[in-house]
């Protein structure tokens, strides 16, 4: 399989820079993976497709605010940092990308805030994913980390190219984020509302979740054109004995389990056995999943329209069939389906 089968052409208006008015009243391409048939709906129209017993497994990670903007010392230039992961919370210590990258040595310190009330110093240079930062703070954690989410900003992907605004600090966010350590939202589940829920819960809809700390390597360019060669980022992901409970009861009673999310998937299928059962895991997985893949645990996945040439597009298509979602992305180009993460949904079945 080719990075270039995976090329096509993207409007930039049908970007989405603003999420739907409402959660659950993005538009949704219905795919039938067995006939090929296309339906256009309503998100909230999801509820027509379920039935009793029918296992959803949703990512809890909660997006904190990683995007700083800060001054570099003497010469004032304004810098900025990327809050990628944290090393050692004792330490401040920090894995961070910053921008201009080539202004920025060993040794040098950077300055937050109006009053210059943070100031970090970089000590390495030499990581794959960019510097590393030691915060020069005083007090303990939780104070430290109220002055990054009152100076940080929600990290929207840069392909919305527009400024933050307060409503994305709630939108930028899945209803149930419980686990903080995300710098990607798992977006698939910004279409459920506490309403929809409700009614697939009446329904007799099993809910489970487990946690993927997304990161930035879904947006990092692919350069070869053999997707055996490429080589994924690594992601933090937790997978407890409730969710395997939950959705091997599921599969025994033949019930369709459906993968909220990219995310979700990749997990899953980090963390299934021999024998297509899902298993306790906590660690990481780079897993790189595109046609053609055999999937072992859902049957059915949410997920938004997503960028050419990406890694998630690359998912979905494994999932779905190549031939059958580049015919639905075309169609979805014509029928002007908002892409990314603020984007419409499609559900495959």
């Amino acid at each position: 399989m080719k990075l270039s089968k995976f090329r096509f052409t993207l409007p930039a208006e049908l970007i989405a820079s603003h999420p739907a008015h409402n959660r659950d009243e993005s538009r949704m391409m219905v795919i039938h993976r067995a006939t090929g048939k296309i339906e256009h709906r309503i998100f909230k129209d999801l509820i027509e497709y379920v039935s009793s017993g029918d296992v959803f497994i949703f990512n809890n990670t909660k997006v904190f605010p990683a995007r700083l903007y800060g001054n570099k010392e003497k010469t004032g230039a304004q810098i900025e940092v990327f809050l990628l992961r944290e090393l050692n919370s004792e330490m401040h210590l920090w894995d961070v990308l910053v921008d201009p990258a080539r202004k920025i040595r060993i040794g040098n310190k950077l300055y937050f805030g109006e009053d210059d009330s943070l100031v970090a110093e970089v000590i390495d240079n030499t990581t794959s994913r960019g510097r590393t930062v030691r915060f020069l703070f005083d007090g303990n954690h939780e104070k430290f980390k109220k002055i990054i989410y009152a100076l940080g900003e929600t990290p929207l992907p840069k392909y919305m190219d527009r400024k933050v605004e307060p409503v994305d600090a709630e939108r930028y966010q899945t209803i149930y984020a419980l686990v903080e350590g995300a710098v990607v939202a798992p977006a698939a589940g910004f279409h459920f509302s506490r309403e929809l829920m409700k009614r697939l819960e009446i329904n007799d809809c099993k809910f489970t979740y487990l946690t993927v700390h997304s990161g930035l390597g879904n947006y990092r360019d692919i350069d070869v054109e053999d997707l055996t060669k490429h080589k994924m980022d690594s992601e933090q992901m937790i997978v407890d004995s409730d969710i395997v409970r939950v959705v091997n009861a599921g599969k025994e009673r033949n019930s369709n389990i459906c993968a909220v999310g990219t995310s979700v998937m990749r997990a899953i299928e980090t963390a299934v056995s021999t024998q297509g059962r899902l298993k306790e895991f906590e660690g990481w997985t780079n897993k790189f999943i595109f046609p053609q893949y055999e999937f072992s645990v859902a049957n059915r996945m949410i997920t938004n329209f997503h960028m050419p040439l990406s890694t998630l597009l690359m998912m979905t298509a494994a999932f779905g069939g190549y031939d059958l979602i580049m015919d639905a992305y075309k169609i979805a180009v014509e029928e002007k389906y908002r892409f990314g993460a603020y984007g419409d949904a499609m559900l495959l079945l």
